[in-house]
């Protein structure tokens, strides 16, 4: 059966032969040659389902991964799974001319071998996250990709330089700590989410040496001891037990941000949504209590 389908893909990308074709270069530096611009896409990256979407390629999506659920039609579309266990015969059912797929994902070597293009890409910089808009507008085959992109990240641009605008001189430098998950896993100064953090003025107590995104001895927070903490309503539940934490100033002074799920969604995609991101560390920086003495 999973053959059957494969030959399906292959005789359709074989159709589309007359029509100009697409060539990409993804993040793993690998060409990606399509006969014809992709007109049945599975996202398994919920940053390129957005982006998919905003560039105005939403009705070429036949399925997304598990994550994918902005905007709101995409819910409607076939799941695939996930980074870990993406489905295989689901995604060749759907006889996909592109999927675009993390570069951690274990589906790639698979789907390629089975003759389906794939697109690999990375989003963990705000450099990553123009690239790969770029990219995507490239491997849509539009008119313009070159001015699609641009225009995309010039609203992106815009939003976040408002947020910027928004916070007065004196919520400037007041010391951050994000976490993204548990573990604990953070968001440090190399990550498009540190960036964000930066450019709103906030000094991130988790440095570039340690990587976007890492995983940090509880310990470590205890001793950078942030004025601000942002965090998911899950990681919040247990944050005043958890042993030392009760000493760092964030919780002493109840200068705590805890974000939904449905915010979290929008703080951890470097995508469309990130002018919404940067404003809701924004409120969240200029709402938090002046911190004791006064001065960041």
């Amino acid at each position: 059966m999973l053959k059957q389908l494969v030959l399906c893909v292959v005789l359709a990308l074989a159709a589309g032969g007359a029509a100009a074709g697409v060539l990409v270069t993804d993040d793993r530096g690998a060409a990606v040659a399509l006969p014809r611009p992709p007109q049945r896409i599975v996202s398994l990256v919920p940053v390129a389902t957005e982006i998919v979407c905003e560039l105005g390629a939403c009705t070429r999506l036949v399925g997304v991964d598990d994550y994918s659920n902005w905007p709101r039609q995409v819910r409607q579309l076939p799941h695939t799974g996930g980074l870990e266990d993406a489905n295989i015969e689901v995604i060749v059912s759907l006889r996909p001319d592109l999927v675009v797929l993390a570069m951690a994902s274990r589906a790639g070597e698979r789907l390629h071998a089975l003759g389906i293009p794939v697109l690999a890409l990375e989003t963990k910089t705000l450099q990553d996250m123009r690239r790969v808009t770029s990219t995507l507008a490239l491997a849509l085959g539009l008119p313009n990709a070159a001015g699609a992109a641009q225009e995309l990240l010039q609203r992106v641009d815009h939003g976040v330089a408002a947020a910027v605008a928004s916070i007065p001189a004196q919520r400037r430098g007041q010391s951050v700590y994000f976490e993204v998950d548990g573990g604990p896993y953070a968001a440090g100064e190399q990550s498009f989410i540190g960036q964000t953090l930066a450019q709103l003025g906030a000094r991130n107590v988790v440095p570039a040496s340690l990587g976007p995104f890492p995983k940090l001895n509880p310990e470590f927070v205890v001793r950078a001891d942030p004025q601000v903490i942002f965090i998911s309503a899950l990681g919040a539940a247990d944050l005043a037990s958890r042993p030392g934490w009760s000493r760092i100033r964030a919780l002493r002074e109840g200068r705590v941000c805890v974000f939904d799920a449905d915010q979290g969604d929008v703080l951890v995609r470097p995508g469309p949504r990130m002018a919404q991101a940067a404003h809701f560390m924004a409120r969240c920086l200029n709402a938090v209590p002046t911190p004791a003495g006064g001065k960041p």
